[in-house]
């Protein structure tokens, strides 16, 4: 990880040396006996912090380091001094379009800020969770959100500090994220043991011993930061001899960024030689995790021993300094992770105990799903009972209609005659009611033609189609009013 000092000095002073080119730091070299590879100076590049806001920060640095006179400060201002704000107060200074540059990202940063809460929220609300406000805004400290539209003196000071903080305290929480790691890895080989009968568990068991003596079979590690082992990386990478190994030119020759500090991914990059002596990602038994967990053991150690004012950076004096020590020329021997459990057995207990609650509280909110599914399922069979309940009322319904539906009767007029449908056994229409079939209907004269003509509807019991016939057959009309009345019956065409 990079520190505000390495982040300010990688990302400000480095273009501008880049730029100068011939005025870059001289290496001493005896030319007579050294002959120094041939590299290209490339620009670093952009190693990312891990910080949730580490485009933030790097926006904010790169339109600083337009400024030449914020560029001078930082140049001069050594880390303790940035750490207690006194670079922060030279934001006053800045030119004008840097200052607008710097609203608009902080605006942009206040944005999504607030889009992530909205969304945060939403997912604990949705899960039942009640939301700590105030926790969410602790985490966004880096910036006044106060002010959401001008990136003030506060701001960069706020993220400063922040910054700060949160790197140094990033390699205790890789440390505890790898520690996770191993015992959970442990827990579920313990688990899968469980599952295998006693002759697979014995050749699991024996698999897994072979594995870890293939692993530890290995090269002699040599001590990080030790005189055999900058040796080696100045043998085997730049290719030059052993006995002529000098201090100051190597340090010249693996500051990659010209900045005069070996910064954390520096340091980091001096031991990929150790570790390919441990780690092959081809061999089933080497862990790749467990390799960078190394690497960070053997940076951690360095900067103990070296980094004498604990600005998380090696100066030229600094490391000039450690080559002087004993420690330097006749080291311990370095002792690799399988030679140091990355946990106690009583963390692995505490761990075990804390993944059982937690499958305890898993298997009760499942029983809770379940619970609830099964609820779910009841209620949406009662929906689809009722549902063809009423489909079946409305084809009830539906077949009703047809079966009550009257038929009309079919008369056809042919000069005087009427001929009359035959009842085909559709109910009367109303107003009539069925005779017994053993009841006489009494015959009633009609009068003669050219009298008076009166037309009577049929008493009740009497049926009017026969009376209709009867009269008309006789040469006789129907008053308008009964022929309309007919023809609303469709007695009549």
């Amino acid at each position: 990880m990079l520190t505000m000092k390495g982040l300010f000095t990688g990302c400000l002073i480095v273009p501008c040396l880049l730029l100068l080119g011939s005025e870059a730091v001289p290496i001493s070299i005896d030319k007579t006996k050294v002959k120094a590879p041939e590299e290209t100076v490339e620009a670093p590049q952009s190693v990312d912090t891990g910080l949730h806001y580490d485009r933030y920060l790097r926006e904010v640095i790169d339109y600083l380091e337009k400024d030449q006179h914020f560029r001078e400060k930082l140049h001069n201002t050594d880390m303790e001094d940035i750490k207690q704000g006194k670079l922060a107060k030279e934001l006053d200074f800045v030119s004008h379009h840097v200052r607008t540059k710097l609203d608009e990202l902080k605006r942009q940063e206040v944005s999504r800020l607030r889009t992530l809460i909205k969304a945060k929220q939403d997912m604990e609300e949705g899960k039942g969770i009640a939301v700590d406000h105030q926790a969410l805004l602790k985490q966004f400290e880096y910036l006044n959100h106060m002010n959401p539209h001008t990136f003030e003196v506060d701001d960069l000071d706020r993220l400063i500090k922040s910054a700060t903080s949160d790197l140094e305290n990033f390699d205790k929480e890789r440390h505890e994220e790898f520690k996770r790691y191993e015992m959970m890895k442990e827990h579920e080989r313990q688990e899968h043991l469980k599952t295998l009968d006693e002759e697979a568990r014995r050749r699991e068991e024996e698999h897994y011993e072979e594995m870890r003596k293939k692993h530890a079979d290995h090269p002699k590690v040599n001590h990080p930061g030790s005189q055999n082992q900058l040796k080696e990386v100045w043998e085997d990478k730049d290719g030059l001899d052993p006995d002529d190994f000098d201090p100051k030119t190597f340090f010249n020759l693996h500051d990659s960024n010209g900045d005069g500090f070996f910064d954390e991914q520096e340091l980091e990059a001096l031991f990929t030689k150790e570790l390919e002596k441990i780690y092959d990602p081809t061999n089933e038994e080497d862990d790749m995790v467990e390799m960078e967990e190394e690497r960070l053991r053997m940076r951690e150690h360095v900067m103990n021993e070296v980094d004498a004012n604990k600005d998380r950076l090696v100066s030229l004096d600094e490391f000039l300094v450690a080559t002087k020590k004993k420690e330097f020329l006749e080291p311990d021997s370095w002792e690799t992770l399988e030679q140091n459990q990355a946990y106690t057995d009583e963390e692995m207990r505490e761990f075990e105990a804390q993944l059982s609650m937690q499958e305890e509280e898993l298997s009760l909110k499942a029983q809770d799903l379940q619970q609830q599914r099964a609820e779910l399922e009841r209620q949406q069979e009662q929906l689809n009972a009722q549902k063809q309940e009423l489909q079946q009322a409305v084809e009830h319904m539906e077949k009703l209609k047809q079966t009550q539906r009257v038929e009309p009767p079919e008369v056809q007029v042919a000069g005087n005659d009427v001929p009359f449908a035959q009842d085909q056994g559709h109910p009367l229409p109303p107003g009539h009611a069925e005779l017994p079939p053993d009841h006489a209907i009494p015959h009633q004269e009609l009068p003669q033609r050219g009298q008076p003509q009166e037309f009577n509807p049929a008493p009740p019991g009497h049926n009017q189609l026969h009376q209709v016939a009867e009269h008309l057959a006789e040469g006789h009309h129907l008053p308008q009013g009964e022929q309309h009345h007919l023809q609303e019956h469709n007695a009549i065409p």
